[in-house]
């Protein structure tokens, strides 16, 4: 179901939306070409307000896919920027991790830094017992499915990466294929990216979408572990139903298509999934990638196992 209302007039995306409940209040985060950008609520399913932008960077664009984290009183935002000062990844990537700062979650985030080289994108940062962790997606030019890869690493602080990244997902299957023959005949190119990771009873999770939204197998899928680590990075994720069978949590079905890069947050007990999707004629005249916009749906989480209920005019 469609949560974020949609303006058609000069419409700006609501891709890769990330939520986050702070004091009562809910707050949304979408990509922007110029700017991250936020809604604001006092209730999850209804009555979002478009606030308008929250984090930019004089002379960069590409403001994808952030993630915030409230610590001791303040907000930080981790999210790519395109950069020109540093060197891009052998595909001429320059996406790079950046964080930012505020004392609201509607910002203005500022002091940004970046934390990651070209390519890294597409971050989840948590907190638990262990510390501080941070997971991206990067990109793999070695092996037999070359690709974008999901990794986590340690933080020091919010803004220090601690440097051992460790591999968590990497696509397996051919739908996970974002571009065919991409650069040289018979090497396609993967993408397994946005990364969410929760824990339920005694198992964690790490959610991702596989592919690309414009690709009719793009799908948000799961990786899980029965396991009481807590030091993220020594977590053995194992992808569900097993590495070589395409079973989608969300995928395109008769009302929406391009279902993927989502946030999850949990409410009077039960798991929900804000995730970007498009309709099949949405009459926004926009790109595929302006045309993405925030719905809802339930996640059920038992016994290691996800699965979506979905409506199209109900949640």
């Amino acid at each position: 179901m469609h949560l974020l209302e949609v303006k058609k007039e000069n419409y700006i995306g609501q891709a890769d939306p990330y939520i986050i409940e702070s004091k009562g209040r809910y707050y949304i985060y979408v990509t922007g070409h110029d700017a991250v950008y936020a809604y604001e609520s006092d209730n999850l399913f209804e009555g979002w307000e478009y606030y308008g932008k929250v984090m930019t960077m004089e002379g960069h664009d590409s403001f994808w896919a952030p993630s915030v984290i409230e610590l001791d009183g303040k907000y930080y935002m981790y999210n790519s920027i395109e950069i020109y000062n540093d060197t891009p990844d052998k595909g001429g990537h320059r996406g790079a991790m950046h964080v930012s700062v505020s004392d609201s979650p509607l910002g203005p985030f500022t002091d940004t830094k970046q934390i990651l080289h070209p390519f890294s994108i597409d971050s989840h940062i948590v907190k638990n017992e262990a510390g501080l962790f941070l997971f991206y997606s990067a990109n793999r030019f070695e092996g037999e499915r070359i690709g974008t890869c999901i990794y986590v690493d340690r933080m020091l602080d919010p803004f220090t990466p601690e440097g051992k990244p460790v591999l968590v997902v990497e696509p397996t299957l051919d739908e996970d294929i974002y571009c065919r023959d991409r650069y040289k005949k018979g090497q396609h190119w993967h993408t397994i990216e946005g990364a969410f990771y929760f824990k339920e009873g005694d198992w964690q999770y790490l959610m991702y979408s596989g592919n690309c939204f414009e690709q009719p197998t793009y799908y948000i899928g799961y990786a899980r572990a029965k396991t009481d680590e807590t030091d993220l990075t020594k977590i053995k994720f194992e992808k569900y139903p097993d590495d070589s069978t395409y079973a989608p949590v969300l995928s395109a079905n008769d009302f929406e298509e391009g279902t993927g890069h989502h946030s999850m947050i949990k409410h009077d007990g039960q798991w929900y999934a804000v995730y970007h999707a498009r309709d099949y004629d949405d009459g926004l005249g926009a790109s595929a990638f302006d045309a993405r916009n925030a719905r809802i749906c339930k996640l059920h989480v038992k016994d290691g196992i996800i699965t979506a209920e979905r409506y199209k005019d109900k949640i």
